[in-house]
């Protein structure tokens, strides 16, 4: 694949990206947000075996 090609493919989504309304920064922000909290828990709940079963 030359560089012309793939310089092309990314003119080709610039083209056809568009900035998100608040309502989708909206959803996008939440699900992270979500996420991140079942992460955290998640970890935490390990750290905390860790600890008692380390003891």
């Amino acid at each position: 694949m030359n560089v012309r090609e793939t310089v092309k493919k990314y003119v080709n989504i610039l083209k056809i990206a568009r900035k998100p309304t608040k309502q989708d920064l909206k959803k996008v922000l939440r699900v992270v947000f979500y996420g991140f909290i079942v992460i955290g828990i998640t970890g935490f709940i390990f750290y905390m075996i860790s600890v008692i079963a380390g003891g």
